[in-house]
């Protein structure tokens, strides 16, 4: 393989990274503004999704050092434990994705004029 698509990969793939974040971005602001709605305004239940990531991710991790301890006191076998850490933060902060999902349905269901 040739090394010298290494940098141009990583440049390009980068460009078109940062490229699609502000025209996705551009385009939600276009569609909350043709709902008639202040794209500038907060989003509710903004910081509770970020709470809750942040929770499930560290339980995740907490939930991988446990199994990993429990994985080295036993006969370890040639095992690699490393692969876990990564796998039980990313459940864990999905299952907080999901929490927050489903308060934010019941808050919806709730007061359903507040999220117009």
């Amino acid at each position: 393989m040739d090394h010298n698509l290494v940098p141009i990969t990583l440049f390009l793939s980068t460009t078109a990274m940062v490229f699609g974040i502000f025209y996705l971005r551009t385009r939600e602001n276009l569609a909350i503004l043709e709902k008639g709605l202040d794209p500038r305004s907060p989003r509710p239940y903004n910081s509770l999704k970020f709470g809750l990531i942040l929770l499930g991710g560290g339980i995740g991790l907490v939930a991988a050092m446990m199994i990993g301890n429990a994985m080295a006191n036993a006969a370890h076998n040639g095992i690699n434990d490393m692969p876990i850490y990564p796998a039980c933060v990313a459940i864990g902060a999905g299952l907080g994705l999901l929490a927050s999902y489903f308060i934010e349905k019941k808050a919806m269901e709730k007061n359903p004029e507040r999220f117009r």
